[in-house]
């Protein structure tokens, strides 16, 4: 139940949905067309995906939400693991009356899309993973002190921002933490039995070159993990390798996200 009450989903909704210990700032558009629910980057918000929602327009239902501490309205918690992620998109599913979406999801957000889809078959009308959930080995002993140390030294200039909603309202070890377990989340081992067991219609759209914090050519290595997924699950598919790279795919590639929204939402309207 939110603290506003639902109106008609018919009308454009935002409010607070309370979960756990904490609230989550919601917006909803409304409409009669496929409730799309966008999750976000780790330590991003909402509004990365004005762009995206202003391509699909008015024939979908955009659902978007702030994740735990993040933004500027939703409320701090004592769980920002990544099982408490995917909890709330249950929470906003439900407090918004929606049985069935189809989710996207950027970087983190796709992982948790991913998880999502693969645990919830009959409410998934599928998923459009964009530059995330690609199962690699990256984190090691090393990469887990780089986390740390990068976290660390960006700890002064974060408090600044977080009046803006540019960063979350989140310690630096706690970021670190998180960016940690995602790195455990990544593995082969634990990622790869979640892929193969997706079996509605997902799409990736995949960004070039480097993201923040990463070297070298370590994100093309990640990518290319996807190849070996996509042959073993047909239900899996590369929509689109873009230019830009993993930090900037929403703002400049934002045309390639929303054609694989539809290419997917294709499936629900054709009854496949």
């Amino acid at each position: 139940m939110t603290t506003n009450s639902i109106s008609s989903a018919d009308s454009n909704w935002t409010g607070m949905v309370p979960v756990d210990d904490t609230a989550l700032a919601v917006t909803d558009t409304g409409g009669s067309g496929i409730p799309l629910l966008y999750l976000n980057g780790q330590f991003a918000t909402q509004g990365y995906w004005r762009r995206v929602l202003a391509d699909l327009g008015p024939e979908f239902r955009h659902i978007t939400y702030d994740e735990r501490a993040r933004g500027k309205k939703s409320k701090l918690s004592s769980d920002y693991s990544f099982e408490a992620c995917v909890r709330d998109v249950d929470a906003v599913l439900a407090a918004r009356n929606v049985d069935r979406a189809l989710v996207v999801g950027w970087s983190y957000g796709a992982f948790v899309g991913a998880h999502w889809a693969s645990r919830n078959p009959d409410r998934a009308i599928g998923a459009v993973l964009v530059d995330g959930a690609q199962p690699y080995d990256w984190l090691d002993e090393a990469m887990e002190q780089r986390i740390r140390k990068l976290f660390k030294r960006l700890g002064w200039i974060t408090p600044l921002l977080r009046t803006t909603g540019l960063t979350p309202r989140m310690s630096a070890a706690q970021q670190a933490e998180c960016n940690i377990e995602l790195g455990k989340v990544s593995r082969v081992g634990a990622l790869g039995p979640v892929l193969d067991d997706i079996i509605v219609p997902t799409r990736y759209v995949l960004a070039s070159g480097s993201s923040f914090g990463s070297r070298g050519d370590e994100q093309e290595r990640i990518r290319a993990s996807l190849d070996a997924v996509c042959a073993s699950n047909p239900n899996l598919r590369i929509s689109a390798k873009v230019a830009s790279n993993h930090d900037h795919i929403l703002r400049k590639d934002f045309h390639a996200v929303a054609q694989a929204v539809r290419e997917v939402a294709a499936f629900d309207r054709s009854g496949n």
